[in-house]
């Protein structure tokens, strides 16, 4: 009876035939066939090339009419700092998007699909994915790498740190971490985080896709199930399920493109573009941490009409925005009028009403000389019982103030007339929480 180690052997020397062709062979000749892709570089990377011409659609717009937004916005590169709140960032645009072996990072992570995107001065949009065949080309595929200022989709918290891992593995320097990075994912939490239906569960790129841009993807594969298709390439030569891996990163390229060429025409057109409220509210601040206040008082007066058919809530938060960009600029009336629309609203948030209020009786102690109303206006602004420390800081000023203004009053009669003596008072909201101390 032969051993364990003579069975060993005998599988291991036993004849193979010469003319089946093997898995690497099958495997070249299949990702050529079903990929339509070609190898550089002496057959040690593999790069696929699709072209998609203007007047493709993508969603309810064609390329061609993305690319002319992202083009006119790109000679001006202030808009691009105002979104990201960063450096400038000039054209060209290179979107960019990986497909990875996993979510977990580190050094057992690859990325094996590298998916590059850009318009082209006629309107077509150019995309060129890389992909790692095989483990011990993945150098070289990193030295292929090239790109201007990129757009990604959360590239600055995954892409890029991801890449930096695999070029720091090779001992390599990549240009991208000296290239302006331009992550699309905080602009659009900014935009369109908020919907009718309230705050959104996710803001993934699929769900924007199809609630900004109207694209409906069919026959897609999901997320979760990529990096086992890619596994089983490896595996076994086969590229057929790679087929919908990198249609799943032609359409993502496509879609962030879209985005950021909304975004772009958003801040460029102004308030006279937006759609919804809650649009308008993040182009309102957008504009004021830019320092264009009058772009931003625009923006958001355009939140507040739009509100009245579009939901209270964006309303409201236009409306504490606008007191604020007014009182700083120490247009004290139009804040005064500003607050007192937010505590006639319905569904006013007591906190907001709280600050409001305070802000009255400021505004009344102070510029109007109505001590009545200033006191009327600070009792408005008392918390409730049980609000805890910061909720007992507030009371503690509330009544330094009502002390203040019983010795005003006992001292005569103020000096001017109240400007409001008539003015019906809202209801009080009974707040139950704490909010921003503003000096008096």
């Amino acid at each position: 009876m032969s051993t364990l180690t003579d069975r060993l052997r005998g599988i291991v020397r036993a004849p193979q035939r010469r003319d089946a062709e093997s898995p690497r062979d099958r495997s070249s000749s299949d990702l050529e066939r079903l990929l339509g892709g070609a190898w550089h570089d002496d057959g040690r990377c593999f790069i696929v090339e699709r072209r998609i011409g203007a007047e493709r659609p993508h969603g309810c717009a064609e390329i061609g009419a993305l690319a002319s937004h992202v083009q006119r916005a790109a000679r001006d590169a202030t808009l691009v700092e105002m979104l990201t709140g960063g450096a400038p960032a000039p054209a060209p645009y290179v979107f960019f998007d990986l497909e990875t072996t996993g979510l977990s990072g580190g050094a057992g992570t690859h990325a094996f699909l590298v998916g590059c995107g850009w318009f082209d001065e006629d309107g077509s949009f150019a995309i060129r994915q890389h992909l790692l065949t095989r483990y011990a080309v993945e150098r070289r595929m990193l030295e292929f790498l090239n790109a201007g200022a990129i757009v990604s989709f959360n590239g600055k918290s995954f892409d890029a740190p991801l890449l930096d891992t695999r070029y720091l593995f090779h001992r390599l320097e990549w240009n991208g971490s000296r290239l302006p990075h331009i992550d699309a994912l905080h602009p659009s939490r900014r935009f369109w985080r908020q919907s009718a239906a309230g705050l959104r569960e996710s803001c993934s790129l699929p769900i924007l896709e199809h609630e900004v841009l109207g694209v409906a993807r069919r026959h897609d594969v999901a997320g979760f199930e990529i990096p086992a298709r890619y596994f089983h390439f490896v595996r076994s030569g086969d590229a057929e399920p790679l087929v919908a891996v990198l249609e799943h990163n032609r359409l993502d390229l496509l879609s962030l493109a879209g985005l950021f060429a909304r975004l772009l025409d958003l801040v460029r057109e102004g308030p006279a573009s937006v759609g919804t409220a809650w649009e308008a509210l993040a182009l309102g601040r957008t504009y004021a941490r830019a320092g264009l206040e009058p772009s931003a008082r625009a923006s958001l007066e355009r939140a507040v009409d739009l509100a009245r058919t579009g939901g209270v809530e964006p309303g409201i938060e236009a409306l504490r925005a606008l007191a604020l960009l007014h009182r700083r600029a120490r247009r004290h009336e139009e804040a005064a009028r500003c607050w007192r629309q937010l505590l006639e609203a319905p569904a006013c948030p007591a906190s907001f009403a709280r600050e409001a209020n305070e802000a009255l009786a400021i505004h009344h102690e102070h510029r109007v000389r109505d001590l009545v109303g200033a006191k009327t206006f600070a009792l408005r602004s008392l918390t409730g019982e049980g609000n805890g420390k910061n909720g007992e800081g507030w009371n503690d000023a509330v009544r330094h103030r009502l002390q203040r203004l019983e010795r005003k009053m006992a001292a005569g009669p103020p000096s001017g007339r109240p400007l409001f003596p008539s003015w019906p008072l809202p209801p009080s909201c009974g707040s139950r929480t704490s909010a921003p101390r503003t000096s008096s």
